[in-house]
């Protein structure tokens, strides 16, 4: 063998042995032959392993010489990216800012690692758990927050910042910028027509993401033309879908000058006679073309029309809500209980209808988010769990298992512009994931049987999340 095939040989020999023993791989942790949901194309990967180091995915494929001081064997089950629960509350004041923190680990063990806040009064607080969060010192979902709602004179909610005026509304925003939240949330309890739309307009400039309820003064088209992004509830979207849409807002705007204002639920009887379903099909193209979402909250909608006939109290997820916080529950139960017998069989038929829209949506392409509403004066809409149920109402009402998660994952992650590290299961996405014992994409419902819970990079095994949970119990 002459000198130069003699090396040609041996450096293929190396190359191949290089092949055969791959060195090994370094992780935080590991997850080893997963089947992995793809919940952007709604497939199972089988047998995935991952290797997570420093929070984030690392790695994602067959199974490969890798080492970690913890390994998780996923034999059987099924791994999702973390769900987002995008409509929570975090509110009370002060004197509720420790039992909100008490409800973070509620989030986590029910698979839900990110949240967002859709305004309150605890933004400093937020603020404080966000940086404990990532420091390790504490458990908890990740947090996108509104800080406080953006709102009209003696605004309803505690801590709004009141708007009137351009000068007002500009104020307000850079207050809201200066504090560094993820998005704008506003509200319509005294809000003007003229305030509202001008906030869409002036925050759209700035390039800031808007969402809210919306003043009945005000039509959905026009809200969306000047760029808000997102629609809370089916209220607002049910009168876009009335053939006297704009009849009705008139009448409302001509109520003001009265002493006898018409608000939401007085008009709504009137929305629900007049939808119309070639009208429905209009809006929901429209929000398509404007790229406006919608967050339909069935979940809380049922619960409240059901308040008035059921017995809360023997709840076992009720020991866990401190008592301050089930004090918030009276003003709704109170309302519950005065309701006509006309008033509860309305609030039927009115689920009813909303039910009917989201597969409507999601045909037309508008973008749905999942959000449950809880949070303190929701009676009884507890966190994680009732994000599970929202995604079961969204199957009952048409959607696919796949379509359901999809609105819990990377739909969120989308809205909020991080899609790019979030809501998948990919090399570079946060290590944010969810272990079930079966296919989700089988049966929405098997959301419900959590293996473990990764965040932020770090395991919560089934133990470990009972044990989150059951300290924040009431003694």
């Amino acid at each position: 063998m002459n000198f130069r095939l003699f090396c040609l040989t041996s450096a293929l020999v190396g190359v191949f042995a290089g092949c055969a023993n791959p060195p090994v791989q370094r992780y935080d942790l590991i997850i080893a032959h997963a089947n992995v949901v793809d919940v952007e194309t709604g497939q199972v990967r089988a047998d995935q392993t991952l290797g997570i180091r420093d929070g984030r995915i690392a790695y994602v494929g067959k199974p490969a010489p890798m080492a970690a001081p913890q390994t998780v064997d996923a034999r059987g089950r099924y791994l999702i990216p973390g769900l987002w629960d995008m409509h929570v509350h975090f509110r009370g004041g002060d004197s509720l800012a420790a039992a909100n923190r008490n409800l973070l680990p509620l989030y986590l063990a029910h698979g839900v690692t990110t949240v967002r806040d859709a305004g309150g009064d605890l933004t400093p607080h937020i603020f404080r758990w966000r940086a404990q969060m990532a420091a390790g010192q504490l458990a908890g979902p990740r947090i996108f927050t509104s800080g406080p709602k953006l709102d009209g004179p003696k605004a309803f909610w505690a801590g709004s910042l009141e708007i009137e005026t351009p000068e007002q509304i500009n104020r307000a925003l850079d207050s809201l910028q200066k504090l560094r939240v993820d998005y704008v949330k506003l509200y319509e309890s005294t809000i003007s027509r003229e305030a509202f739309l001008g906030a869409i307009a002036e925050a759209e400039k700035r390039g800031l993401t808007t969402t809210g309820h919306m003043p009945y003064t005000v039509t959905l088209r026009e809200a969306a033309e000047r760029g808000l992004d997102a629609t809370e509830h089916l209220y607002y979207l049910l009168k876009a879908c009335s053939n006297r849409e704009d009849s009705l807002t008139a009448a409302v705007q001509a109520s003001l000058r009265t002493s006898k204002p018409l608000g939401l639920f007085a008009v709504l009887p009137a929305v629900y006679r007049t939808y119309d379903p070639a009208v429905a099909a209009q809006t929901f193209r429209m929000l398509k073309q404007h790229r406006t979402a919608v967050v339909p909250t069935l979940f809380i909608q049922k619960l409240l029309t059901e308040l008035p006939t059921t017995d809360h109290a023997p709840d076992t997820l009720l020991a866990y809500i401190a008592p301050g916080i089930q004090r918030t529950y009276a003003r709704r139960l109170a309302g519950a209980r005065a309701q006509s017998p006309a008033t509860r069989a309305f609030n039927q038929q009115l689920g009813a209808r909303f039910t009917t829209l989201i597969p409507q949506l999601q045909a037309a392409g508008v973008t749905l988010l999942a959000g449950s509403d809880s949070g303190p004066s929701n009676s009884y809409v507890y966190p994680g769990v009732s994000l599970l149920g929202e995604l079961e109402l969204l199957v009952a009402a048409g959607l696919t298992p796949a379509q359901a998660l999809q609105a819990a994952t990377i739909n969120g992650a989308l809205f909020l512009k991080a899609d790019q590290r979030s809501g998948t299961i990919a090399v570079g996405k946060e290590a944010d994931l969810v272990l079930l014992d079966r296919n989700p994409l089988e049966n929405i419902s098997h959301l419900r049987r959590v293996q473990c819970v990764v965040s932020r990079g770090r395991l919560y095994s089934a133990r470990d999340l009972r044990r989150l949970v059951l300290a924040v119990k009431n003694p």
